[in-house]
């Protein structure tokens, strides 16, 4: 008599999960993050050499380690103006998109009212507008206003259009407090503004930092708006002092490329050291 009996997958038949921790995920993400540093690390190490060393071998090490191109750039009081510019706008652009921001997200995620989610998306949808093609319309406004050649023409509407970031970063925080933790509060005589300051505030802020360090980021970097309404030289920012330093020392490589690094250098470490804090408010963001 024969006996039926199931059989019995061997484990290498089974099919088995992805790991992600094999070697070939980490030679991609190593590769990754190769393709993302060498051209800054070529930028601040290029600037340790001289011109003649760069057309001679371009992807070289500096032979001798050259510090003159540096030290001629922070002796220059172009420089230090154009970066005191670059903080000023930055910082208030942080602080405006900050501010907003919350006020924004903490409406949006704590209020019930007609027309809310609309609102919402609504603020989504300025992710998809393309802040090149209001360039022109915005000078426009600018002029009208008479804000050109002032630290407003170029702080307002960067805190416009870190805005729709910032809220949608900001609202999954601060819808996942729980309403029993609001409740508390107002039976402590907390309303509606203690609440968000002392309960809120620092349960967001790995989402706070998140959107603080990128309105940091994109307003050190940018280019094109403080070109076209930063006419005056004494209010040029740095990535504009940059385009002015290599139109005027064209053969100067090496200065350039010291200058560049020192132009980018407090944007990149500002980022690094927030690294963490970062990726903990986006983590949370896709979460909510």
């Amino acid at each position: 008599m024969t006996v039926a009996t199931n059989a019995v997958p061997s484990p290498s038949s089974a099919r088995r999960p992805i790991a992600w921790g094999t070697p070939f995920t980490y030679a991609l993400a190593l590769a990754v993050a190769a393709v993302s540093i060498t051209p800054v690390v070529y930028v601040i190490v290029g600037g340790f050499r001289t011109t003649p060393q760069i057309i001679a071998n371009p992807a070289g090490l500096p032979d001798p380690w050259v510090w003159d191109n540096y030290q001629r750039v922070l002796t220059q009081s172009d420089f230090w103006r154009q970066a005191f510019n670059s903080a000023v706008i930055a910082l208030g652009t942080t602080a405006g998109v900050v501010v907003l921001g919350v006020c924004a997200a903490f409406v949006l995620a704590r209020y019930t009212f007609r027309g809310r989610e609309a609102l919402y998306t609504f603020f989504t949808l300025g992710l998809l507008f393309p802040a090149g093609a209001a360039i022109l319309p915005l000078y426009l406004m600018l002029r009208d206003l008479s804000l050109i050649n002032s630290y407003y023409a170029v702080i307002l509407p960067q805190v416009a259009f870190q805005l729709p970031l910032t809220i949608v970063i900001l609202r999954p925080f601060l819808s996942a407090v729980p309403r029993e933790l609001e409740d508390a509060a107002a039976i402590d005589g907390a309303g509606r503004l203690g609440f968000l300051w002392r309960i809120m505030l620092p349960l967001s802020r790995p989402a706070l930092v998140t959107v603080g360090v990128l309105a940091f980021v994109a307003s050190w970097n940018a280019f094109l708006l403080p070109l076209l309404v930063l006419g005056d030289v004494d209010l040029h920012t740095l990535p504009l002092g940059v385009q002015n330093f290599s139109s005027q020392y064209t053969s100067d490589t090496a200065g350039i490329l010291a200058f560049t690094s020192l132009a980018m250098l407090p944007a990149l470490i500002f980022f690094t050291l927030a690294e963490k804090q970062i990726v903990g408010g986006l983590q949370g963001a896709v979460k909510g």
